[in-house]
């Protein structure tokens, strides 16, 4: 990680399994049982907003955040993908993405809410394994960095 940030977990370690690396980026996939196909794009240097990035630097920002929501609409069929950079608790900018499914554990609400059903497997709902959507979701994001 560069730019080491104080006590910024996103700065002082990975933040989840890591899927894709671009110069100024990195995708992990937050190891969450209830939520499996939750995938996060992290700015590499230590922002809390997106508007502190430069032009050029916000599209390549949501380049990869809208290739990752691609992958997940195309392989998964999803009932919505529910976008977030919320950065209340981790105020370093990172951008949720993640497949929603209307049989998950909190649909329609929040993932963040109070839990509507019970789910005995949150991957069973998942067309493929999570190793071949992480292969997707990396070759998705693979070009997507910008030169400095």
């Amino acid at each position: 990680m560069s730019d080491l940030h104080g006590e910024c977990p996103l700065c002082q370690s990975t933040g989840g399994l890591l899927v894709a690396t671009g110069a100024h980026w990195r995708v992990i996939r937050a190891e969450d049982p209830a939520f499996p196909a939750f995938y996060r794009v992290v700015w590499t240097d230590h922002v809390a907003e997106f508007s502190s990035l430069s032009v050029s630097a916000r599209a390549e920002c949501m380049s990869v955040v809208c290739a990752i929501e691609q992958v997940l609409l195309r392989v998964l069929r999803p009932t919505k993908v529910n976008l977030a950079a919320l950065g209340n608790v981790v105020p370093h900018l990172h951008w949720h993405v993640i497949a929603r499914f209307d049989g998950d554990s909190h649909f329609p609400q929040p993932i963040w809410g109070e839990a509507k059903r019970h789910v005995d497997s949150a991957v069973a709902m998942l067309a493929v394994t999570l190793a071949e959507l992480d292969r997707e979701v990396a070759k998705a994001v693979g070009d997507l960095s910008l030169d400095d």
